[in-house]
């Protein structure tokens, strides 16, 4: 009898968990489902003409289904001039291809990127085109340029619609230690390293995270990747609380982590943040060709997974949460297809609780100073020990 009445409080709860979700998106329905995006998906501008070309007397590895250690053997075999050449004809491509040299990609996107530049500055003069147009194209081309600074390594780049890529902070060919930072909401290529609130962008948690394992570890060879490669949800709208998104965006991290292990880089601890997490935990059961370290989720709204069990990995899973995260706020349930499921913190779930208690609201995490920068640190430095 206790068992029933215990499974009918249970029930309840999560009727009314899903009511709320429910309330919640429909308060804001009027305004919200004009803010729902289109998935990227499918490989970069310019696939078309990378499968037609025969240049090299072999057939390329088609971009959309290669597997990345394929894509890997296949520039191993290659002359640096072939591999040059491929570069000048299809930068989008050898940009975006994982499994290809870090170092091609660099040099690819560097191209894509003085292309798209000079695309958008044309544009900002069309006399075709509006004062708005105008603007919005001078816009993205100053976003180009800053991406073009020197020093600056460009993982991936993708133009479409409003924008991706992936900065890799450190030497990623010579890391010993490696860890990959997948964002939240309203992140693209405009917002990828803004100044307004910098520790909520994927640029500002990478380069916080690097510096303070600099610090932590001045001898360890270290590689942060700020990756922002799928398409995120825009202020809360329908799409932050479905995972239509995530399953769009689900592959291509999968995809983007396999090409990691192809090209010999570590296993990485993959720091995923608020929806970013919910991408995560789609993505992690789906990695092929290499596995990652860690796998830590903070900020979360659940990971569309009941218990770490679900996520099939081998990996450590740790979860945080900052006791003034508004993100605390959200029903932990998931109703025909709203809300994202169980709480990671909840220790029914199963990961290793991570401390949190300096950090402040949903984008503090990895502001200086912080219990969860410092653990986070000691996670992708593998000193477990010292995480508390």
């Amino acid at each position: 009898m206790s068992r029933l009445r215990t499974v009918a409080r249970r029930g309840r709860r999560t009727f009314i968990g899903a009511a709320l979700a429910v309330a919640v998106v429909a308060a804001t329905g009027g305004w919200a489902f004009g803010n729902a995006q289109s998935a990227v998906t499918g490989p970069a501008p310019g696939a078309a003409a990378w499968r037609a070309d025969r240049s090299l007397g072999v057939r390329l590895p088609d971009p959309a289904t290669a597997r990345p250690a394929d894509v890997a053997r296949f520039f191993a075999a290659l002359t640096d001039g072939q591999r040059q050449a491929l570069v000048a004809r299809h930068p989008l491509t050898v940009g975006n291809l994982d499994g290809a040299p870090p170092a091609l990609r660099y040099a690819a996107n560097s191209r894509a990127l003085k292309a798209e530049r000079d695309r958008r500055l044309a544009r900002a003069t069309d006399p075709a085109g509006t004062v708005q147009d105008h603007r919005r194209a001078r816009k993205a081309a100053a976003r180009c340029a800053s991406l073009l600074s020197p020093g600056r390594r460009i993982l991936a780049f993708d133009p479409r619609g409003r924008g991706q890529v992936a900065e890799v902070y450190g030497d990623l060919a010579a890391a010993e230690r490696t860890a990959v930072i997948v964002p939240g909401s309203d992140i693209d290529l405009s917002s990828f390293d803004r100044a307004r609130d910098p520790y909520g962008t994927p640029a500002g948690m990478a380069r916080s995270l690097r510096t303070r394992l600099a610090a932590d570890a001045p001898r360890a060879r270290t590689a942060v990747i700020a990756w922002a490669g799928y398409t995120t949800p825009v202020g809360i709208a329908p799409d932050a609380t479905t995972g239509r998104l995530a399953d769009a965006g689900a592959p291509r991290l999968a995809r983007f982590l396999s090409g990691l292990a192809a090209v010999g880089a570590p296993a990485p601890a993959v720091l995923c943040h608020s929806y970013g997490s919910v991408v995560c935990g789609l993505a992690v059961p789906r990695l092929d060709g290499g596995g990652i370290a860690d796998l830590v989720v903070f900020g979360s709204p659940g990971i569309r997974r009941d218990n770490v069990a679900e996520l099939h990995t081998s990996a450590r899973v740790w979860a945080a949460r900052d006791a003034s995260d508004w993100i605390g706020d959200i029903p932990n349930v998931e109703l025909l297809g709203l809300g994202h499921g169980a709480d990671p913190t909840d220790p029914a779930f199963g990961a290793r609780r991570v401390p949190a208690e300096r950090a402040v609201g949903h984008t503090g995490y990895l502001a200086p100073g912080t219990d969860s920068l410092r653990n986070f640190t000691a996670i992708v430095l593998g000193r477990y020990g010292a995480v508390h």
